[in-house]
């Protein structure tokens, strides 16, 4: 993979390191983009298809200025793009803000949400104590992208993009039906016999998994 030059372009001309990262970071879009990069390389399309508001020259931009901060990498043989370690380090950031917006109001769950928004989400808003003990895999498809989301007993949501083959059970849906299966209060089977999302795999695991997500 290729990487540019670290140089970011001066926006806030402070010496205070949050606005040095909103230098790096700030614009619009930019840190959407490295969400959409956080849990796979993709080609420009595939993240242009989590950020629908984004027009392909805004995007283009964003790479550019993304990759000449050194957050993202280009591979010029397999036609991706990847975060480098100092973007894969925006994961907390990513998650704080996830928490944070949950305490405002004004937030509607029927706008669109990509499947690695919802994946990231998950991992800030699962309730720690409650999940202390749970030893799971879960699956969650959406399109061509696949997920494994685990509990190891530590309380700790871990998540990476993978095919769900041997997972407890697997969730399957757009973004949007697999967020209201995640935070909305409908049962698993209900929204399954709905044809919302469909269910494979141990059930009674899957309605005690997501009863461990709230966005209250």
């Amino acid at each position: 993979m290729t990487e540019a030059g670290k140089t970011a372009r001066i926006r806030y001309d402070e010496g205070c390191l949050a606005a040095h990262a909103l230098n790096v970071i700030g614009d619009r879009w930019a840190l959407l983009v490295v969400r959409e990069l956080m849990l796979r390389p993709k080609r420009f399309q595939v993240i242009r298809a989590g950020l629908p508001g984004v027009t392909a020259s805004v995007l283009t931009q964003r790479l550019g200025q993304l990759a000449q901060a050194g957050v993202v990498m280009h591979d010029d043989d397999l036609g991706v793009y990847a975060l480098t370690a100092s973007g894969r380090d925006l994961l907390p950031v990513l998650q704080a803000m996830c928490r944070w917006g949950a305490t405002h109001p004004g937030h509607d769950p029927r706008r669109f949400i990509s499947p690695t928004a919802l994946m990231i989400s998950m991992t800030a808003m699962i309730d720690s104590a409650a999940a202390q003990g749970w030893q799971v895999s879960a699956g969650f498809r959406s399109g061509p992208e696949s997920f494994v989301l685990r509990l190891a007993g530590d309380g700790i949501l871990r998540v990476e993009a993978a095919q769900p083959a041997g997972a407890d059970f697997i969730l399957d849906g757009e973004g949007n039906a697999l967020a209201r299966a995640v935070y909305g209060r409908e049962s698993l089977q209900d929204l399954a016999a709905q044809g919302v999302i469909s269910l494979s795999g141990n059930g009674g695991a899957a309605q005690g998994f997501v009863g461990l997500f709230s966005l209250r």
